[in-house]
């Protein structure tokens, strides 16, 4: 018997290229608000003694969550044998320390609540500062897919002589690994952030630009302040236009356009988040992932 994928709202692409790549079913669901807001769920795909795989990127997450698991609870009801979450961005993953007196530590809070809902998990490159795994707050099964390999893969293919640039020291065993796979050097920004929107850097070793394209690279472009910090100190070397490379195109506000504005020569994410700057495809991995030998859970045929 198939596997059911069920997407909820704008993850039809991403279950419509796993259920391809799986030979899975895409299963009918119907998820609409009532007039005062309220969320309604109908699964119209029978689902009794079949795994189920929910595609939810969750990023604007509070207005996803009620019907997310709301999909799980009931598609437990109809008899899933499993019910998964495949979330190519996983949202509430930064506040994961207790910054001042009082502070929520969301991030736990988050994994308690949907590991009640889930049977397992996978996510693309989480936000990991602090955090081993994420086996360290969820207390379900989890697999993080790593889009670094598709990042050098684009880079490679796409920039002539590249120089990978990272955001800060904490990114350097990533973008190390990117550089590696794209065959490039690499080095990192010195960066002092002052607050969410004033960030300073500089390039510690200007003569590895020489003759090269940059690239900034970064796992979450979401205010951009230091990309765009980094491309205007780049305009003012005289070098060729900086290309920015992110796996999740968060872009709050007019951060797109501003990060374009500051000299950015193009701009390209994954799409684990809706958005016109994708061009790197993360569901062959994510479906490789689910399909693995080592998997705890199936999604194909069974």
């Amino acid at each position: 018997m198939k596997s059911v994928i069920l997407a909820l709202p704008g993850n039809e692409q991403l279950a419509a290229g796993l259920a391809a790549k799986l030979q899975a079913e895409v299963g009918r669901m119907t998820v609409r608000r009532f007039p005062d807001g309220e969320s309604y769920v109908r699964i119209e795909t029978p689902v009794d003694g079949r795994n189920v795989v929910l595609a939810c990127g969750l990023h604007n997450p509070d207005s996803k969550i009620p019907a997310l698991l709301f999909a799980a609870s009931t598609a437990r009801e109809l008899g899933a044998a499993r019910v998964g979450l495949v979330a190519p961005y996983l949202a509430y993953m930064r506040q994961d320390k207790r910054f001042n007196e009082g502070e929520s530590i969301t991030s736990v809070h988050f994994a308690k609540l949907i590991s009640r809902y889930i049977d397992w998990l996978i996510a693309v490159d989480p936000h990991l500062h602090r955090r081993t795994s994420l086996d360290d707050i969820y207390s379900v099964p989890s697999i993080v897919v790593h889009a670094a390999p598709l990042l050098a893969q684009w880079i490679r293919a796409n920039v002539d002589s590249p120089v990978l640039i990272g955001p800060d020291s904490e990114s350097e065993q990533w973008v190390s690994e990117v550089a590696s796979g794209a065959n490039a050097p690499w080095l990192v920004l010195e960066k002092i952030r002052r607050g969410d929107r004033d960030v300073s850097v500089s390039i510690p070793d200007t003569a590895a630009l020489r003759g090269r394209t940059p690239v900034l690279v970064d796992d979450i472009i979401s205010t951009a302040r230091t990309m765009m910090a980094a491309s205007r100190h780049l305009s003012g070397l005289g070098i060729a236009q900086p290309v920015c490379v992110g796996v999740h195109a968060v872009f709050a506000g007019d951060a797109h356009a501003e990060l374009l504005a500051a000299g950015a020569g193009r701009i390209v994410t994954a799409n684990t988040i809706p958005h016109p700057s994708n061009a790197i495809d993360v569901t062959p991995v994510i479906a490789d992932a689910l399909s693995g030998p080592r998997t705890p859970f199936s999604t194909g045929n069974g």
